[in-house]
């Protein structure tokens, strides 16, 4: 869900039983102005250019938990580069390895004829696809 005013922030994060302090106001605010994908060091960086006095800490705990309550989607592309993705949709995605960019790749784009069988027990959650590209 996308939010352009602090009062939408205040209410998607009271619907999803966080408390909205002023610093995740300003992060919501931030990430779910339009459909993108950025870096935890990303968003403190946008966050102090609009002179914001955001912790790191703040950052990195706050997007957790956004994560965590499905305001947002963790994208993992290697161990050492997380995006959150305000597009919470079914999706794919290009992970352009030069640029170090991630663009949406649409479910229809890419088609999966079948899944395995799942294990005995189990549900499936999701299906994350990961297509790394390069520049020519």
């Amino acid at each position: 869900m996308l939010v352009h005013d602090e009062s939408a922030a205040v209410h998607l994060l009271q619907r999803q039983a966080i408390k909205p302090t002023a610093q995740r106001v300003e992060i919501a605010l931030l990430l779910l102005q339009e459909h993108q994908h950025l870096s935890a060091e990303q968003v403190l960086e946008r966050l102090r250019r609009r002179g914001k006095a955001v912790s790191k800490a703040t950052v990195y705990n706050t997007l957790r938990l956004f994560a965590a309550r499905g305001i947002v989607q963790q994208v993992i592309v290697d161990p050492e580069r997380v995006f959150y993705d305000s597009n919470t949709s079914d999706h794919f995605h290009f992970y352009n390895v030069d640029q170090g960019a991630l663009i949406d790749l649409a479910p229809d784009e890419l088609h999966i004829p079948e899944l395995p069988a799942l294990p005995s027990g189990t549900v499936q959650e999701a299906v994350d696809v990961i297509v790394r590209i390069r520049d020519k």
